[in-house]
């Protein structure tokens, strides 16, 4: 997508509740670098608007009465790659959390947060549309790779060591002697378990719930 750096982000707004539309477009009109485009109260609504307007970021809420922000996530991320899309919830409990980061969301923030932490997270969704910030990421990572069923094997470990590597499906199996589709049945695996979708995710989520610097470094 083409970017120019003199033009204001432009930012649609998704919330079922005009008061609280109105008070994050008041927050964005003071950030001069932003600038509010359109607003939505459904999903429906939603996407007909990014249609019209192609914001280059979407805020919006997770509950809506036509069904929920992720819907508007996954279809905006679908049609538009390179769009930055930011989740508001009054719940931001671990599960919303993932299920944020594996829809395409490229940020989620509580709506008990300051106005001004929606704005930074618009400005890094633009910059950044395929990355995943969220304040409470890393305490839910650790908690989710607590529990016996995420727990990454010996086997996963050897893995995620050779994906930080930068090695691929192919060299993986090679340099662990399995063949390459054990090699990306493990990577699908460790993806799955981390929450990610991609390599870079993954690593990112690794390294932020101290997975990856609790391992020996490989070659050792």
């Amino acid at each position: 997508m083409t970017t120019f750096d003199n033009d204001p982000t432009t930012v649609l707004l998704v919330d079922d509740h005009e008061l609280i539309r109105a008070g994050l477009a008041t927050a964005f009109s003071l950030d001069p670098t932003t600038r509010v485009v359109a607003q939505a109260g459904s999903v429906n609504q939603a996407l007909t608007e990014f249609t019209q307007h192609r914001p280059r970021v979407v805020v919006t809420d997770l509950q809506l009465p036509d069904g929920t922000g992720l819907d508007i996530v996954r279809a905006v991320r679908k049609e538009a790659p390179d769009t930055g899309l930011v989740v508001l919830t009054m719940h931001s409990g671990d599960e919303q959390i993932f299920a944020a980061m594996e829809a395409g969301a490229s940020a989620f923030v509580g709506k008990d947060a300051p106005s001004t932490e929606v704005v930074k997270a618009a400005k890094h969704a633009a910059i950044s549309p395929r990355t995943f910030l969220c304040a409470g990421l890393s305490a839910a990572m650790i908690r989710r790779m607590s529990g016996e069923t995420s727990r990454l094997s010996d086997r996963e470990q050897e893995v995620l060591r050779l994906l930080a590597d930068g090695l691929a499906a192919g060299q993986i199996a090679s340099q662990l002697y399995m063949s390459e589709s054990t090699a990306k049945s493990h990577i699908a695996r460790i993806y799955q378990k981390l929450g990610a979708t991609n390599r870079a995710q993954a690593l990112v989520t690794a390294m932020r719930s101290g997975l990856l610097s609790s391992m020996n470094p490989s070659g050792q």
